[in-house]
């Protein structure tokens, strides 16, 4: 393979994406380079007086077929492919010129399948055949051609032709790995997109880079974020990384994702509602009418452990909201939006992000990712909703309404905290989150110890009591009801223990582990 310097004596320039184009071309033709092209961007550089051939002048045919049909010629890969030092007589033979530079980004697949109403006859239309064909010719051929796919390397090219008298070997190999990603990536949108099966047999998913990060989970550790490229069928309604940064720095790797976390547990909740989380855990949150009294329910509900935490309430931060927490330090919080007034308050907060999220969607049911190792693992995500018809009563004493509503709401929190977990709550708040015990019991025992008092408080279990001990656990605290997904071979023992304690308690059938 050519390792050398390449110069560029004619470059064929074929973009979607018309961006910087203009000013490139131009720099172009002031270095000597002829220029082929095709269709509205050989218009655009007629337009700018810049000389074009088009290329169905230099093939001898017109482009046909609406258009589908007008790179896809032996001249025009002939001389992107050619091995200059191999080829030279078979191209003079056939009149095939070298192209000695490739500019082509794609047709704008991803915005077409973006706009309301696209049907799938006008989404096959955008998908590009001679674009890439153009792209993977030039990339392939590297050590003589190179590869142009975004107009963020327009400057850097015309900066080495004049420093270098052509493009280096480094500088094509970097060109062609960006190539294979702008066609892999291109690809496998349209496979998502035309993939009806909820898990075939190969996946292929694709990313696009949000930031860099300073640094990951720890300060040794390099890290970025990069948010999915996918079909609207099957993208989260929301994102922590569409959100805006009114005030604060960057956020961090932690920082987004507890910010997701909180985010994820907020959603649950139509009315007003406020999540606080730490460490990617809940440890306070409260739902109510009144979202003041929510947000100060919420923070309350264990302080120390909010201590540098995140705030997320789904209604309009107003300035009671932010005075609140004038002195409380926070990460991060994130509203829908948020009052001028508490704005400027906020402000005065040099480092505390303050995330503008927009209206706060209920979950959709889209496809979670986890890695492990270098494999993946897909799975539905928990959108289920447990509702009172669907509960099973099964002890002596039922629970009363009041009870009952408790128990949805910490139903609703518990799924985001980590397993095995357990909660208490009562008047719509929580008391005490024991998340992540490798025992059942010991996340009671955590639970109830972070609780002021569980006096009437019910008690919500994320998995089925193995045995009757975290039900003893409970006895003389005042615990008044029980939530779990019941499916234990000792159901009955468990049930006898809280109808001993007088303890009602009802079943999900449906758990809800949350193994981070």
């Amino acid at each position: 393979m050519n390792t050398k310097p390449i110069k560029i004596g004619r470059a064929l320039i074929s973009v979607s994406d018309k961006t910087g184009l203009a000013e490139f071309a131009s720099g172009l033709a002031e270095r000597g380079v002829e220029i082929l092209s095709t269709g509205g961007t050989s218009r655009l550089l007629s337009e700018h007086s810049i000389a074009v051939r088009d290329v169905s002048d230099y093939t001898g045919f017109p482009e046909m077929m609406d258009g589908r049909v007008k790179t896809l010629h032996p001249l025009v890969h002939g001389g992107i492919l050619g091995l200059r030092d191999e080829h030279a007589d078979i191209a003079r033979e056939h009149g095939i010129q070298w192209i000695d530079l490739v500019v082509c980004n794609l047709y704008p697949f991803e915005a077409a399948i973006n706009k309301p109403g696209t049907d799938i006859d006008t989404a096959i239309e955008n998908i590009d055949i001679g674009g890439p064909t153009m792209i993977r010719s030039a990339a392939k051929n590297t050590g003589w051609t190179a590869a142009v796919t975004s107009p963020s390397a327009y400057a850097g090219i015309l900066k080495e032709l004049d420093e270098e008298g052509g493009i280096t070997f480094e500088t094509r190999l970097q060109l062609c790995a960006a190539a294979f990603r702008h066609t892999a990536q291109y690809d496998a949108l349209i496979q998502q997109y035309l993939t009806r099966e909820k898990f075939p047999e190969e996946v292929t998913l694709t990313y696009r880079k949000y930031s860099s990060l300073r640094y990951g989970e720890n300060p040794h550790q390099d890290a970025a974020a990069y948010k999915a490229i996918l079909p609207p069928s099957r993208r989260d309604s929301m994102s922590i990384l569409d959100a805006r940064i009114l005030n604060g720095k960057q956020l961090s790797y932690n920082n987004i994702n507890d910010a997701y976390g909180t985010l994820e547990t907020l959603r649950e909740f139509a009315e007003p509602a406020c999540v606080v989380v730490k460490h990617a855990n809940p440890c306070g949150a409260a739902a109510g009418e009144d979202m003041f009294d929510a947000v100060r329910r919420a923070f309350n509900a264990d302080s120390l452990s909010a201590f540098g935490g995140i705030v997320a309430l789904n209604r309009t931060c107003t300035l009671d909201t932010a005075e609140y927490f004038r002195d409380i330090f926070l990460e991060i919080i994130i509203a829908p939006d948020y009052t001028p007034e508490a704005l400027e308050v906020l402000r005065k907060k040099k480092n505390l992000r303050v995330l503008e999220i927009g209206e706060i969607e209920p979950l959709n049911s889209t496809l979670t990712v986890k890695a492990v190792g270098d494999g993946i693992l897909l799975q539905d995500r928990d959108v289920s909703a447990i509702t009172e018809p669907a509960l099973q009563y099964v002890t002596d004493r039922k629970p009363s309404d009041s009870e009952v509503q408790d128990m949805l709401f910490g139903w609703k929190v518990l799924k985001h905290v980590k397993s095995n977990g357990i909660l208490t709550a009562r008047n719509m708040t929580t008391l005490g989150i024991g998340p992540g015990q490798v025992s059942r019991v010991d996340a009671v025992k955590i639970a109830l110890r972070k609780s002021v008092s569980t006096e009437g408080a019910v008690l919500a279990s994320d998995a089925f009591f193995p045995f009757r001990d975290s039900i003893d656990a409970l006895a003389d605290t005042g615990i008044a009801a029980v939530i779990q997904p019941g499916g234990s071979v000792r159901d009955t023992e468990v049930i006898a223990a809280c109808n001993e304690h007088g303890i009602a308690m009802v079943f999900t059938g449906v758990r809800c582990f949350n193994h981070g």
